[in-house]
C-alpha cells in the first residue's frame, strides 16, 4: 500500500468519476465501494467512497456533499511519452470539460489536469538557454502541447 493516497471530494458523482477515470486509464480499476445507508446525507445506496487505480496508483473518490469543489490550485500531472499519448489524454480527459493553457484542462468534474510530454522538462532546462525560452515561449502559445512545435523551437527552427 502507498504511504499517501489522493481523495478527491465530489457532491454525489465519486461513482461516475471513479468509472469515468478507469476508463481513461490502461491497467485500472475500481478496489473497493462503501455505500450510504439509511439516514445518510445522500440516499441509502450510493457510494459514499470509491477507491480506484489509474495505472497502478491508489485514489479515493467521496461523495461528501456541496461543500468544497475542486480548484486549480490541485492538479494531476500525466506524463506522456509520445504525442499520441498526449492527444489520447488530452481529448479524453478534456471531454465536456475546459481546455487550458500549457497543457492544463479540467475535466467533466471540474479536476484539473497537466497532460505533460516527458521531454518538456528537457527542453525547458536545457543546455542552450536561447533554445530553452525559445520552447518555454512555444509553450505558453499553446493549449494542448505538440512535441515537435516545442522541439522545432528549442532548436531553432
Amino acid at each position: 500500500m502507498q504511504r499517501t493516497t489522493p481523495s478527491l471530494w465530489f457532491d454525489g458523482q465519486a461513482e461516475e468519476a471513479a468509472n469515468f477515470y478507469i476508463s481513461v486509464f490502461d491497467h485500472s480499476r475500481v478496489t473497493a465501494i462503501t455505500r450510504y445507508g439509511e439516514g445518510a446525507p445522500f440516499p441509502k445506496g450510493t457510494a459514499l467512497t470509491v477507491g480506484f487505480e489509474l495505472d497502478g496508483q491508489d485514489y479515493v473518490a467521496l461523495n461528501g456533499g456541496p461543500h468544497f469543489s475542486f480548484t486549480p490550485a490541485i492538479s494531476f500531472v500525466v506524463n506522456c511519452a509520445s504525442q499520441q499519448e498526449v492527444d489520447r489524454y488530452w481529448e479524453r480527459l478534456g471531454a465536456g470539460g475546459a481546455y487550458q493553457q500549457c497543457g492544463w484542462l479540467q475535466d467533466r468534474y471540474g479536476v484539473s489536469w497537466q497532460i505533460v510530454p516527458r521531454v518538456l522538462p528537457q527542453l525547458l532546462a536545457g543546455a542552450d538557454a536561447a533554445g530553452a525560452q525559445r520552447a518555454m515561449s512555444a509553450m505558453l502559445g499553446m493549449k494542448k502541447l505538440d512535441i515537435a512545435a516545442l522541439q522545432r523551437a528549442y532548436a531553432g527552427r
